[in-house]
């Protein structure tokens, strides 16, 4: 479908855009820098999948990095009920699976760093680089020399199925339509306690401090929201879990990890069920085996057409929007 208020013409270096495609493992991460877009409107959204060729159906031939600032204002009116989960779904899983890649990289640094400890040729700056991961994930000790912390470390640092981060957002910010998503990029209902700092909930109880996070993107909140998986003492059944069904070599599914969400809601039980309901009905297994692709170096040309009401804030940001996204892996 040609979206008339926008044309981008990208010219690969290959015929083929399929026949170009490398998909990423994330068992051997590597690092892509993004660009960061700002989409106007759905409509402008959709005309960037376009563009991309990426394609909810034929997620085999990869997923194209990027990072949304933020979800179009008009996602609740301006498409069908169908296409409005399609452009929030497809809109989130370059960033979900972005973030999966730092986790991922994560900890192949800390499985390198300690198979160099095992025989005696740990390099300068291990610890230093163990220390960070370590005050990231909330966790004391030296897994040098301690298995339990070791043990610890690993049970933490870990990728969360994308099917699970899908479904709670949707869930969580009424498919990126809620005041929260909108105003503070906020997809998962967290909170903070620091006055000031973030939305004031209506109908919030006298007394009460909380306020609802604010982040500078959606990218923001996804990172955040893992990371309170990985860490929080409230989701360590969820962490047992993921590392029982590693340990026996089983999926590693949104399905499964959703029973220790019992914290996530006030709901409990009825939450669970709900998210795994959400899981199933929008057929998200799916996007668990999803990796990002990675085309060619050199990208030869895009072009913007100069009329429409555009698919970003400024001009600026849409000349050469693609250009730098796989220029510098």
């Amino acid at each position: 479908m040609l979206i008339p208020a926008l044309f981008l013409a990208i010219t690969w270096s290959s015929p083929a855009i399929a026949d170009s495609v490398q998909v990423l493992n994330l068992s051997r991460p590597e690092t892509i820098r993004p660009e960061t877009i700002r989409p106007e409107t759905t409509l402008g959204l959709q005309a960037l999948f376009q563009t991309l060729d990426y394609n909810w159906a034929q997620l085999e031939n990869g997923v194209p990095p990027f990072i949304l600032e933020g979800i179009p204002s008009d996602l609740n009116g301006s498409v069908s009920t169908t296409d409005k989960k399609l452009a929030f779904f497809m809109g989130l899983l370059p960033m979900i699976l972005l973030a999966n890649q730092e986790i991922a990289r994560e900890r192949e640094n800390i499985l390198q760093i300690l198979a160099r400890s095992r025989v005696m040729e740990t390099r300068s700056g291990d610890q230093k680089r163990l220390e960070d991961i370590m005050a990231r994930y909330g966790i004391r000790g030296n897994p040098l020399n301690d298995h339990r912390t070791r043990s610890h470390l690993l049970r933490r640092v870990d990728t969360i199925p994308p099917s699970l981060v899908l479904a709670q957002a949707a869930n969580e910010s009424a498919w990126g339509t809620s005041r929260f998503a909108q105003i503070g990029n906020n997809l998962f209902g967290e909170w903070t306690y620091r006055t000031g700092s973030g939305i004031v909930p209506e109908g919030r109880p006298d007394g009460e401090t909380y306020e609802v996070r604010k982040f500078s993107s959606i990218f923001a909140s996804i990172r955040s929201y893992m990371n309170n998986l990985n860490r929080n003492g409230a989701y360590a059944k969820l962490r047992q879990i993921r590392e029982n069904l590693r340990s026996t070599k089983q999926p590693v599914t949104g399905i499964a990890l959703a029973h220790g969400l019992q914290n996530y809601s006030e709901r409990g039980e009825e939450y669970i069920s709900e998210i795994q309901a959400m899981i199933r009905h929008n057929k998200l297994s799916k996007v668990n085996s999803a990796s990002l692709r990675r085309p060619p170096v050199k990208e030869i040309l895009t072009s913007i057409s100069t009329t429409g009401s555009g698919l970003f804030s400024t001009r600026n940001r849409m000349i050469g929007h693609l250009a730098n996204v796989w220029a510098n892996p």
